[in-house]
């Protein structure tokens, strides 16, 4: 069973481009480089050989110890050498640094290249790889002190390790301070995509309101239309007077339906941001009484009564949600039971709780003509509406056959 490479050799053969995105901020996926990459890469070259030509004339002018010509044409050839591998600092950072620092040991010319690759390994890979070339720079600088007759061990170490240390913290901080702003990026960019989600979660929360609104306004009012059209197919021979109060009703009827789609269509067709109209009057706990008076004037036969300890202290939400369990049950007893007998009871007090209860039994025959149509959906939108503000609901038959719709509202 063959062995696993080691982790240098690893590092060392891995191209920087596989590294994590924020160690890469001018890399892509592929590896390739920008102009400006390219640009500055070359600038890197020319200033290693510019400095490279300025540690390597001391030694050139130094009369006491000279470097034979063959030293003399090493150093060059390894100053150019490590240049020119400055080209792959990026992708290949830890190879150019261990490569540059090799050439260093016979070569004073390649120590600013090497000192440039120290700080692009510092800034495109992890802490240990710098810290492992430069501590290899040690006995690299030993050992090119004992090579060259122009230095000692002592200078050589004290000259190039500060600096070797220098562009390594110089190259760390770049890189600390690169994926600083790029966690920051992505903190605000998170932060745009939260918003973005709240507002989408806002919206559709909105649209199902509305929504819901709509069909507990118009499916009554709708309802209501077909009960008077439907009284005055099976009388025609109401009176006249009779028949104008009935057209009458319709008529008004059919206004405040298309008033509040018109109104529905308005909030729906809103923009983003748009400012809106003025909202539409919410209806109250009051507001139950003419209900059930525009249902009694639509045939209903209704038992009524209200006993709620000052009513002026009820919440608008509470009131709403009352009125609008009292509107969706009247709305199925028009379509499924008309004419049956129904009692509507409002009672409660602070502390005590908001009671409506909605009673009716159902006949043999519900009503004349077909059924209207519903979604059935009204009954479990009321529930989910008692539920979110607190109380609970129950609806269905009871023992007795009749039909019962039963909610408890916190106050």
């Amino acid at each position: 069973m063959s062995e696993s490479p080691p982790r240098l050799w690893v590092e060392l053969v891995r191209p920087a481009s596989l590294l994590a995105p924020s160690t890469l901020p001018h890399l892509d996926s592929t590896g390739v480089r920008t102009g400006r990459d390219r640009a500055v890469d070359a600038v890197a070259c020319c200033v290693g050989a510019v400095l490279g030509a300025l540690f390597l004339s001391p030694d050139l002018r130094d009369s006491a110890e000279t470097l034979s010509a063959m030293q003399v044409a090493v150093d060059v050839s390894c100053g150019a050498l490590a240049c020119v591998s400055l080209w792959w600092r990026r992708r290949w950072a830890l190879a150019v640094a261990l490569i540059c620092l090799l050439l260093g040991t016979f070569s004073s010319s390649a120590t600013p290249a090497g000192l440039l690759a120290l700080s692009s390994l510092a800034v495109h890979r992890p802490v240990r790889s710098s810290l492992l070339v430069v501590v290899l720079w040690i006995p690299s600088l030993l050992l090119f002190a004992a090579y060259s007759p122009t230095t000692d061990p002592l200078t050589v170490f004290l000259q190039v390790t500060p600096l070797a240390l220098a562009v390594t913290a110089w190259g760390m901080f770049i890189r600390a301070r690169r994926q600083l702003l790029l966690t920051l990026q992505e903190r605000a960019l998170r932060a745009e995509a939260d918003q973005r989600l709240h507002e989408d979660t806002a919206r559709m929360a909105e649209r199902t309101r509305i929504a819901r609104e709509m069909h507990d306004v118009l499916a009554h009012r709708i309802s209501l239309l077909a009960l008077h059209a439907g009284a005055l197919e099976v009388r025609p021979d109401l009176p006249p007077a009779k028949i104008r109060e009935t057209a009458e009703l319709l008529r008004s009827t059919a206004r405040q339906a298309l008033e509040e789609l018109r109104d529905v269509i308005g909030l729906l067709r809103e923009e983003p941001g748009q400012q809106s109209g003025p909202p539409a009057p919410q209806p109250t706990l009051s507001d139950i009484r003419r209900l059930v008076e525009e249902s009694r004037r639509a045939g209903a036969n209704i038992d009524f009564q209200m006993h709620v300890e000052h009513p002026e202290m009820v919440p608008s939400g509470l009131g709403r949600d009352a009125f609008r369990i009292v509107q969706e049950s009247l709305t199925n007893i028009g379509k499924h039971a008309n004419g049956t007998a129904t009692t509507v009871r409002v009672t409660g007090a602070p502390g005590a709780g908001l009671h409506v209860s909605i009673r009716n039994r159902e006949p043999l025959h519900a009503h004349a003509g077909p059924a209207l149509p519903g979604a059935g959906a009204g009954l479990l939108g009321l529930q989910e509406r008692v539920a979110l503000a607190g109380g609970t609901l129950v609806h269905g038959p009871d023992g007795s056959g009749d039909f019962v719709v039963d909610a408890e509202l916190r106050w």
